[in-house]
């Protein structure tokens, strides 16, 4: 292909092309600049890649990159709102990542029947992770791999699902130890995160508890309804946390 050298990705975004099974076309929603697309392309991952973006602006500068390291031939640029621009069959994998849970849970609910059409999806939502799982688990996305890293600083959870519905919900390749585990748990923190007693999930949850324990040192400061009401909902996730970090820590 190009003689060009080869794209370097942050660590978050190589986790993503980690995840892309090999062969697969791709359909890159929010594709940004474009850089995962090029990278997929390059490694030999992918042979057609749909780079699409509902920015103008970032999906220019995709283009340009496309044409600078010369694989015009091999990566499609589109202005696109979700799968808006997509057409159902020209894909097998959608990598959706860098946008919110609840953002990400509207664009596979709002094109279902394309969605439906994948054999994959690569996501990486940016928040609501526990509204996002469940939604996965209760539509019968089968959830094949999971992954969390730390980058700058920011925790960043990876999910690879299936678009095979099935009615046994996830199906992890491994789920380590999950007796006693929680459904909730699971939604909230991940399957196999915790089964396997992800040293990375350990580092966040400590993390969150830190922060969690210093809003609730603050709101106990406060004799007001909303704080009162605010006060339940830190300690309540302080709970899952102590619990998510029992899962992790047993021997």
């Amino acid at each position: 292909m190009s003689g060009l050298k080869e794209v370097v990705l942050s660590k978050r975004l190589k986790a993503l092309a980690d995840m892309v099974t090999p062969g697969s076309r791709v359909a890159d929603v929010g594709c940004d600049h474009g850089f995962l697309s090029i990278y997929l392309v390059q490694k030999g991952i992918s042979p057609k890649v749909f780079a699409m973006d509902v920015r103008k602006g970032p999906l220019s500068r995709a283009k340009e990159h496309v044409a600078a390291y010369e694989l015009g031939n091999y990566i499609e640029t589109r202005l696109s709102d979700g799968l808006t621009a997509y057409q159902a069959g020209e894909a097998d994998t959608l990598v959706c990542a860098g946008m919110g849970g609840r953002l990400m849970q509207k664009i596979l609910s709002e094109f279902a029947d394309k969605t439906e059409s994948f054999r994959e999806l690569v996501l990486q939502p940016q928040s609501e992770l526990y509204e996002f799982r469940r939604f996965l688990r209760e539509k019968g996305y089968e959830i094949l791999q999971e992954n969390i890293l730390c980058e700058e600083g920011k925790y960043y959870f990876l999910i690879k699902a299936s678009c095979e519905h099935q009615p046994s919900g996830e199906m992890l390749a491994d789920v380590g130890d999950l007796e006693g585990v929680t459904q909730r748990l699971k939604d909230r923190y991940g399957a196999s995160l915790l089964g396997t007693k992800n040293p990375v999930l350990r580092e966040y949850l400590l993390e969150r508890q830190r922060v969690e324990k210093g809003i609730e040192g603050e709101l106990l400061q406060q004799d007001k309804e909303r704080a009162r009401e605010r006060l339940r909902q830190v300690r309540e996730e302080l709970s899952e946390i102590s619990q998510a970090l029992e899962i992790i820590d047993r021997h």
